[in-house]
């Protein structure tokens, strides 16, 4: 048995009892008829192991990072499905290619940024998603998805629904904006706060990368000093007439608008309200800083976090009728 306490960054000991490292299209079309159902890892920072793993386990470490294509206005680069992500966004910064700045830092890998259709400071990975190539793991086939067809949704997609478990991601694509045509999106948090402090005029895109870099360090826990995953559930989505009723009850609730009739409540604030941030229950807790970040600082198994995140869940749902959604896949 292999243990896949290194592969995630809760750093829970469960184990597997095959393990393999895919580098290329070749390797893991070679493997494919040797395995049945394996379970696909990247950096490990989206995911709750919750028990010990009899299928095969494939961490994906395909690369490349390179330019194919381009027009007046724009270029689309090739990602390794293994590449790490925010290296990936800093090579983009550094290159002058804008879209992905404010989607720096986030952990996890390429591949995985779509499954989660990854977000962050009022940007989503759809907004710049040409396509994607991956192996069937079903089949051994090669397969395509264009932005439609990844059916997008807030921390969603079809790989997290329908075809949950089945491809294998080698390559994204994304488009991105050449110096002349970035158009910068500062009105999330406190970017252009920071910005603003720093007495910059006229931002770049590495200006806002930097930006977002200083708020994540400042709020979220780094996983290597203390085992997280980020943020673990997605900020509810609920129709404007709910909000308008919690509102009579709950004053303060905070909303941001995220379509017409619907309204978006910051989960962070609802789990503090309901006293969960900070406490510590069996080695497991909300983070002292952020409510919504959950941190292991002594659980050993999922199941010690399985139990915590649920009884926050029905918390929250007795006292505001919300019912929160981990946005961490639970395996």
């Amino acid at each position: 048995m292999i243990s896949l306490k290194p592969y995630n960054t809760f750093r829970l000991d469960h184990y597997c009892e095959e393990l393999h490292f895919i580098h290329s299209e070749r390797n893991i079309l070679d493997l494919i008829p040797f395995v049945s159902a394996p379970l696909v890892i990247g950096g490990g920072s989206n995911i709750l192991l919750t028990k010990d793993h009899t299928a095969p386990v494939l961490i994906n470490e395909v690369k490349g990072k390179e330019i194919v294509g381009h027009d007046d206005e724009s270029v689309i680069v090739k990602l390794g499905g293994g590449e790490n992500w925010h290296d990936a966004v800093l090579w983009a910064v550094e290159n002058d290619l804008g879209g992905i700045e404010n989607l720096s830092l986030i952990p996890g890998k390429c591949g995985a940024a779509p499954i989660q259709n990854i977000g962050a400071y009022g940007v989503e990975i759809k907004d710049v998603f040409e396509r994607l190539d991956a192996i069937d793991l079903d089949t051994g086939s090669k397969c395509y998805f264009n932005n439609s067809e990844c059916q997008f949704g807030y921390r969603n997609s079809v790989f997290k629904n329908a075809q949950k478990g089945r491809y294998f991601i080698l390559h994204i694509y994304l488009r991105l904006t050449l110096p002349q045509h970035h158009s910068l999106n500062l009105e999330y948090g406190k970017v252009a706060e920071i910005i603003g402090a720093k007495k910059i005029t006229s931002p770049t895109i590495s200006d806002v990368s930097e930006a977002i870099i200083e708020i994540r360090q400042t709020k979220l826990p780094d996983p290597d000093l203390i085992p997280n995953c980020g943020s673990f559930f997605k900020n509810p989505i609920i129709p404007q007439k709910q909000y308008e009723r919690l509102k009579t009850k709950h004053a303060g609730i905070p909303s941001y608008n995220y379509a017409e009739g619907w309204e978006k409540i910051p989960a962070g604030w609802l789990i503090e309200q309901c006293g969960w941030k900070g406490k510590i229950k069996n080695g497991v807790g909300c983070h002292k800083d952020h409510a919504l970040v959950i941190c292991n600082y002594e659980a050993q198994y999922g199941r010690q976090i399985e139990r915590y995140y649920k009884d926050i869940i029905n918390s929250v749902s007795k006292v505001y009728g919300v019912v929160l959604e981990p946005e961490v896949n639970i395996l």
